[in-house]
């Protein structure tokens, strides 16, 4: 069968060849045994009933099976034969140009080389799943190679619900994550849900077909790596980053760091995964001693070299023994999956990656315990820097809040706060989202290398045009981005699509945008993608991360990111998704996002004018409301530009009064 007729066939009415487990691919650990006898019987009738009673008998022992020994029924006999990757839109089936290019991000979500777990359908974050199963990718593809431009797509938690009748202007794609009732949302209930099949942790792009790889994050973490040592007050030439995690968001950080021109050391315990990413240029050194490490750290230094270095091994070790050699760490931080801390996102100290992931499945209690001492202990070690002079910030991952409930030393003097801000309340929140600058992206559906070096130097056109009146207080945001689009062909970000982030506001967004449409309309470059990371001023709740400088009281409320996918479900979105759990933990954020095909045609023009002013300014509109200084700015100009928008202002009262 060709391909698109895989595509088209769906699930096969013949039963494809029973798969061996590949241990060359980087797994998902075993979930933990959470299901009562009469609930896995329940996840088994579950995943049944995607095929048809002919096939049952065979299928039952083989997903019984997955269930026992995984944790979780993925049915592996389903995977396809095919190099999962993102094509050119033009070879996949259907009658939608729309519903191929969703085809080409769901396989970009699942390219070998993109996603975390790929035979899992866990892209990042160690949970973040595309689909529960194959049946679901199967199905899905099929809708999408069927659908016309009058019908739209319901997802729920990877469940291809079905094509609905709808309209040209509705999106085409319409996809929820893990909306469980909200009494139901600690991680056991997901854990129970996820093994039943009915629901899933999206993450914040895994979900929504969004992801492209590590240069996702790359240009946000290279803001705030910039910024820190702005902060500080020091150029980071021989300066040191240090920090953990090389999975799919964090993996990001040691090529941020080159490009911010540091120093960095990025600790990992994942053997796998730490050489994919130096095999892919993401980092420069991996190095496996610790002594060995503070050496060539020292020498780093002193030469003012700009290099990263993959620690195999805790980094608590590296913490500590940077201590003891006194080794000053300039920037801090964490990013390790700890939204997800028992089950994969973070290993303690004292075992290797094979004995935790034992002790993960088979003895969680104890794995628990030892997660939460070594967290204590890695806060130990981190207070001691900062007592140097280290500048530590959270990474949004959850790290200070899940050291918290482990009972660590990072509470501020007030036991409420902690005594260390995020990122987002340093770095991001202020400088960036207030002001409404955001992880604004595209892919060039064609494919080619050629299109995507022609929006990079439309986008660079486009800001520099944009940065010659804009006002003051964007100047530094501006030269910033100017500086990562002028370098993001040298810095070799791509990896399965060919695509492209850049942090732009409203204006800048829907001037790129329109410049590519006509490029699309002249014919000098193939349709496009836009999208964004959820990690936005809008699209995002997460009151320890996207909303955490948000000082009204509302960081726990949820109006912004429901706003936020309703209204770009109206306004001209092709796929809009809302979230439960992406980036912090299940439980502990909504996040919504969207996508967007352009095609070269008026009707994209409206829908990029109308949706990406409203995808950004609500978010605006809403950190106005909590008075934050930058959003107040920010949203008088977008209604000086835009006489159609009226927001309400917030009248400031004085402190004095209060006293």
């Amino acid at each position: 069968m060709t391909f698109k007729e895989q595509i088209q066939q769906g699930i096969p009415d013949v039963l494809p060849q029973h798969k061996p487990y590949d241990a060359a691919i980087n797994h998902a650990p075993k979930r933990k045994e959470i299901l009562s006898v009469e609930e896995k019987k329940l996840a088994l009738k579950n995943a049944l009933r995607y095929f048809d009673s002919k096939h049952h008998a065979t299928l039952l022992a083989e997903f019984k099976a997955e269930l026992e020994q995984y944790g979780r029924i993925y049915m592996y006999r389903f995977r396809p034969d095919y190099e999962m990757k993102a094509r050119p839109i033009s070879e996949y089936p259907g009658n939608s140009e729309q519903a191929k290019a969703i085809m080409l991000m769901v396989q970009n979500n699942l390219d070998y080389a993109v996603a975390q777990h790929p035979h899992e359908l866990i892209t990042y974050g160690g949970n973040g799943a595309v689909f529960q199963n194959w049946a679901q990718y199967l199905l899905t593809l099929k809708y999408l190679s069927e659908m016309t431009d009058e019908q739209t797509l319901s997802m729920y938690s990877g469940h291809p619900m079905g094509l609905f009748p709808s309209h040209k202007e509705a999106p085409r794609v319409v996809v929820t994550n893990g909306m469980v009732i909200p009494n139901y949302s600690k991680s056991d209930d997901w854990e129970k849900m996820n093994a039943l099949g009915v629901s899933q942790y999206g993450q914040m792009t895994a979900g929504s077909y969004m992801y492209i790889g590590p240069q996702g994050i790359v240009h946000g973490t290279t803001i705030t790596v910039l910024n820190g040592f702005r902060k500080i007050k020091k150029s980071p030439k021989g300066g040191l980053f240090v920090t953990s995690g090389l999975g799919g968001m964090s993996g990001a950080q040691p090529k941020a760091g080159n490009i911010a021109g540091c120093v960095t050391v990025c600790a990992e315990v994942n053997s796998k995964i730490t050489h994919i990413r130096h095999s892919q240029g993401w980092i420069n050194e991996v190095i496996d001693d610790i002594t060995l490490l503070v050496a060539r750290v020292k020498k780093a230094m002193e030469a003012n070299e700009v290099v990263s270095i993959g620690y195999l091994g805790n980094v608590v070790d590296v913490w500590e023994k940077f201590d003891a050699e006194n080794v000053h760490i300039d920037l801090g931080s964490d990013q390790t999956s700890l939204h997800n801390p028992w089950a994969g996102g973070y290993y303690p100290i004292g075992f290797t990656f094979d004995e935790s992931n034992e002790m993960m499945a088979n003895n969680p209690k104890k794995f628990k315990e030892e997660v939460q001492k070594t967290l204590r202990r890695h806060a130990v070690a981190i207070n001691k820097h900062t007592d140097k002079g280290t500048y530590f910030f959270d990474y949004g991952n959850a790290f200070l809040l899940e050291a918290s409930r482990a009972g660590a030393d990072v509470f501020a003097a007030n036991h409420i706060d902690f005594k260390y801000n995020s990122y987002v309340q340093d770095i991001m929140g202020p400088m960036c989202f207030d002001y409404g600058f955001g992880p604004f992206r595209w892919v060039c559906a064609s494919g080619n290398p050629e299109d995507l070096a022609k929006t990079d130097e439309i986008a660079c056109a486009v800001l520099e045009e944009i940065m010659k009146t804009s006002p003051e207080e964007i100047q530094q945001q501006m030269a910033d981005n100017i500086q990562w689009i002028k370098g993001a062909q040298e810095n070799k970000l791509v990896v399965g699509s060919q695509a492209r982030i850049l942090y732009a506001d409203s204006e800048g967004r829907i001037k790129i945008a329109e410049a590519f449409n006509q490029a699309i309309a002249r014919g000098e470059i193939g349709m496009v993608i836009l999208g964004r990371d959820h990690h936005d001023v809008s699209g995002t709740d997460s009151p320890y991360r996207e909303t955490s400088n948000i000082y009204d009281g509302s960081r726990f409320t949820a109006d912004m990111a429901i706003q936020n996918v309703i209204g770009d479900s109206f306004r001209g979105a092709t796929w809009v998704s809302i979230h439960n759990g992406g980036g912090v933990g299940w439980g502990e954020v909504i996040n919504g996002g969207f996508g967007m095909l352009l095609d070269g045609t008026k009707e994209a023009s409206k829908r990029i004018e109308m949706m990406l002013f409203w995808d950004v300014n609500n978010g605006i509109s809403r950190r106005n409301w909590a008075r934050n200084e930058g959003a107040i700015f920010a949203i008088k100009r977008a209604m000086e530009a835009q006489p159609l928008l009226k927001v309400t202002l917030p009248n400031l009262v004085d402190e004095n009064l209060l006293t």
